[in-house]
């Protein structure tokens, strides 16, 4: 029975002491008002939505550079700045075009896009199928046919894959082909599932992309037509076409990624690196950002992301008063809201090599409709799970893992990346339980701004956020996927 009594005043020690210890440390006292701060210029109106390509989205990676500098960061070996140049290629599609098929005349964008290629005119010009139109070391779709000044026109995709971006990667490549073999213009018959309404909003419109490693030096015609037109393009009855397309228009823009270093303690484990990261992007302004007002037209995009971005500067801050045994690689990346670019090239392109990153714990989110929660996207899916809800619980929040897995929400943010390469990357979230309307109410809305955040919850997210890194960081051994994660064959030919 003593025992029994004794057991009490023991846990109040431990969690006491445990709390003790908490409150010594530098996130414990994390300013409120500097955080606010950092939300106030990140998502003002005067950074105009932070859209990728756009000048306001490079202020704000110097922004972000600068209170790298502040804090006193290293940049990457072989880096004179903490800004990471990433190369975009802005394309915007042409202005008017049709073409002309058994008597029927196919509008752009409603019948057809055209992806690349300069002003052409033709008129009944001789029309040549070839198959896939593909060349590779066991196969050539133009051997022996005369395409020279002729329209070609091919299948969808390239031989024997049955993967949808496999074919839409492939089908750049196509177009040299064809204009190596003197084509005048260059037609694929589009046979996947997505809509056409997708492709067309996709692949046709203004779009930004990652400037190409080795970029087409074709300028012939590139064109998709519509499925619902295939039956047109039958290769007994059709002999000419005729098109005519004004020029798709391609300029080189630049945009960065923010990457610091700050070397860990142990003269061991500060060889490897915990990276935290979160995107800075947004949307921009006008109509190419979503729905409008009368009254406001900029997507200010404070919770998506300059909430995450401030959690990495708060964590900076933290981790530069009181160091954590590994060396923590801070990342804030670009382009992630026109398809994850900024993270793709930093994965394709490290500063540091992968090898020696052992975990990422990304930030990123649509907003939160529980401000009791942290939601992380993959908290089951590591073994630092129990750090990651230590934390949490640390600062009176409580993690939970994914409420709506059939968003796939762990591919949709910048953490795939480098979890694709093996890196074990989860992605801390606000407190979210559902796509509700409070969430919708916010997410990539003109709503989205500084005024709505709780800078209290904001506060104990970036707490609880640089508590979780600072566990994991300290670990005696580095994390794992989970046995069995769809990434653990990638973990273990990174780290073999």
């Amino acid at each position: 029975m003593k025992i029994k009594h004794l057991f009490i005043p023991l846990c109040l020690i431990a969690l006491i002491t445990q709390a003790q210890k908490i409150n010594k440390l530098p996130e414990y006292s994390l300013p409120k008002k500097e955080l606010a701060a950092h939300i106030r210029f990140l998502a003002s109106d005067e950074m105009l939505g932070r859209r990728t390509g756009e000048v306001t989205n490079n202020v704000a990676a110097r922004y972000i550079a600068e209170q790298f500098r502040l804090q006193g960061l290293k940049t990457a070996e072989g880096q004179k700045d903490f800004l990471q140049t990433v190369p975009f290629e802005q394309v915007k599609p042409i202005k008017k075009g049709e073409v002309l098929v058994a008597g029927d005349s196919l509008k752009w964008t409603k019948d057809f896009i055209m992806l690349s290629g300069k002003a052409t005119k033709l008129e009944n010009v001789p029309a040549v199928f070839v198959g896939y139109g593909w060349v590779d070391a066991n196969q050539d779709d133009y051997k022996g046919i005369d395409v020279k000044g002729k329209i070609v026109i091919a299948q969808f995709g390239i031989p024997n894959s049955d993967d949808p971006s496999e074919n839409l990667r492939g089908s750049a490549k196509k177009v040299d082909f064809a204009a190596k073999n003197g084509a005048a213009a260059f037609i694929q018959l589009y046979n996947l599932k997505y809509p056409w309404p997708t492709i067309t909003n996709f692949m046709g419109g203004e779009k930004l992309n990652l400037s190409p490693e080795n970029p087409s030096s074709a300028d012939i015609p590139h064109i998709w037509i519509s499925n619902a037109h295939l039956k047109k393009f039958s290769k007994e009855t059709l002999s000419t076409l005729s098109l005519n397309v004004s020029e798709v228009s391609k300029k080189k823009v630049l945009a960065y990624n923010v990457v610091g270093v700050l070397e860990g303690t142990d003269p061991v484990l500060k060889n490897e690196y915990v990276i935290l990261s979160a995107h800075f992007d947004h949307v921009g302004t006008g109509r190419r950002g979503g729905a409008v007002t009368e009254t406001d037209t900029i997507f200010n995009g404070a919770r998506d992301n300059a909430f995450g971005t401030v959690a990495v500067l708060s964590a900076l801050k933290s981790f530069t008063q009181k160091p954590t045994k590994r060396s923590i690689l801070f990342i804030a990346y670009t382009g992630e809201e026109v398809g994850l670019l900024g993270s793709k090239y930093y994965a394709e392109h490290p500063l540091v090599p992968l090898k020696q990153c052992i975990y990422n714990l990304n930030c990123d989110g649509a907003g939160y409709n529980d401000t009791t929660k942290v939601t992380v996207i993959g908290l089951d899916r590591t073994d630092a799970q129990t750090q990651i809800e230590t934390a949490a619980k640390a600062y009176g929040l409580t993690a939970i893992s994914d409420p709506a897995p059939e968003q796939n929400l762990f591919d949709r943010s910048d953490n795939v990346n480098l979890a694709v390469k093996g890196i074990p990357a989860p992605d801390y979230s606000p407190g979210f339980t559902a796509f509700d309307a409070e969430i919708n109410k916010f997410y990539h809305k003109v709503t989205d701004s500084p005024e709505s955040i709780s800078v209290d919850y904001l506060l104990k997210y970036c707490q609880s956020y640089t508590y979780a890194a600072r566990l994991i960081a300290d670990r005696p051994i580095a994390p794992k996927w989970k046995v069995g994660d769809k990434y653990e064959k990638a973990f273990n030919e990174l780290y073999k």
